[in-house]
């Protein structure tokens, strides 16, 4: 188990820390939106438990050099205080162990963010239905779906017992279809539906529960994808015009700090959000303060097939059309209700 935590929010002004005295978990925080998100919530003033599976001399198969201890020290070396525990959230009694430690330790919790599984290598495949590769279908599908409902689970009764919290899903496509394959287009639609019906079982009990998207985003994988660095990422924009619209994984962990913070969340519950449009509301900016709003950019999709942007057209006017008769009949079964 590593562990690396400061005590306070040393560094940091008490207007800056709006989260000081809450404890946060963000489950999958080692790299990517996870870490971002992690840093913020510290930045923010939270106690941060970074939870995942790679931790110095024992990483996950994803075969990537980041671990959770990294996380938690940059908050720390930012005078944030983090604690780094190895939890494999997809088996249930490590994640039960994680919040019954939180529950003895601090008697409370108030923001969980799950990012469990969001770079999972198995689940980047990209085709039609009917060409997928199911052989791993059971093992993507348990780390990036039932993960998520498992540490849902443990975490919501400490939430419920104080009336109050914030459960932030991170799924992909601030719309209702995503990209890749069935399986990971299925995990990212669920998160959204999960978070649907998380909102109204949990509103009496005034938990909310939210779902967010990063815009382009830069996380580590990414960088190395387009040969570049966070000091130089730039420079990609010769390959691809849109990575200057990107984000920082900080970007979108700011979003999320800024909704814990807010005291009218729970009117949000229940709904999609986008870093983009969160920071046109709460005026937060990136590290390098910039403001990227991927929802105003015009994307370039010269790079794509015409038959794949007609894809995405045909899904676009198809989920028009049913999202028009979903709203339709959910209007009239609420007229029915007594």
């Amino acid at each position: 188990m590593g562990r690396s935590q400061t005590e306070g929010a040393r560094g940091f002004s008490r207007a800056k820390t709006p989260l000081a005295g809450r404890i946060a978990v963000v489950a999958g925080a080692t790299r990517g939106a996870g870490r971002g998100i992690a840093r913020a919530l510290g930045e923010a003033g939270a106690t941060v438990y970074c939870t995942g599976r790679s931790v110095r001399g024992n990483l996950s198969p994803y075969g990537r050099p980041e671990t959770i201890d990294e996380t938690a020290e940059m908050i720390a070396a930012a005078g944030g205080a983090a604690i780094a525990v190895r939890v494999d959230h997809t088996v249930e009694s490590e994640v039960e162990a994680l919040f019954a430690r939180i529950d003895r330790e601090h008697k409370q919790l108030d923001v969980l963010v799950n990012c469990i599984a969001g770079e999972d290598p198995m689940a980047r495949m990209y085709g039609s239905f009917w060409k997928t590769d199911l052989t791993n279908s059971d093992t993507i599908l348990r780390r990036s779906l039932v993960s998520h409902i498992i540490t849902c689970k443990h975490a919501a009764p400490l939430m419920i017992g104080k009336r109050r919290g914030l459960i932030v899903e991170v799924t992909e496509g601030d719309f209702l279809s995503a990209g890749g394959n069935p399986l990971t287009q299925t995990v990212k639609l669920a998160l959204k539906g999960l978070v649907l019906n998380m909102a109204a079982e949990l509103k009496p009990h005034r938990v909310a529960a939210i779902a967010i998207v990063p815009g382009f985003l830069r996380s580590e994988a990414m960088l190395e994808r387009f040969g570049v660095t966070e000091a130089n990422w730039r420079d990609a924009g010769k390959k691809d015009r849109n990575f200057l619209e990107s984000e920082s994984p900080l970007f979108v962990g700011r979003a999320v700090a800024a909704l814990a913070a807010d005291r009218r969340v729970l009117a949000r519950s229940g709904q999609l959000c986008s870093s983009w449009e969160l920071a046109r509301e709460y005026k937060f900016t990136d590290e390098d303060g910039r403001r990227p709003d991927w929802g105003a950019h015009d994307i370039d999709f010269s790079r794509h097939p015409p038959a794949f942007v007609q894809r995405y057209r045909d899904s676009a006017e198809i989920q028009i059309t049913w999202l028009a008769a979903v709203s339709k009949r959910t209007k009239r079964f609420l007229k029915q209700l007594p």
